[in-house]
């Protein structure tokens, strides 16, 4: 009853992947992977990425135009 050996540890690989099947572990290890992304990308820091409502400069407008939405009138 001593440390378990190289055995013991397959048998209870070989039960895990029974009960869950091989697609769902891959599943779980697929969202560790995207979980950690996020977290290295939250320890990064804030000032590495753009703002959220930040418009690139190649994008903006010149200053002379005016945007404008125009409205249809209808006659009742």
């Amino acid at each position: 009853m001593g440390s378990m050996s190289i055995w013991h540890w397959l048998i209870v690989l070989v039960v895990v992947m029974l009960v869950f099947g091989t697609k769902k572990i891959g599943n779980m290890g697929s969202d560790i992977g995207k979980a950690v992304k996020g977290f290295k990308d939250g320890v990064r820091g804030e000032e590495d990425k753009p703002a959220a409502g930040a418009v690139p400069p190649s994008q903006v407008a010149d200053k002379s135009t005016i945007d404008v939405e125009t409205k249809e009138k209808t006659r009742s």
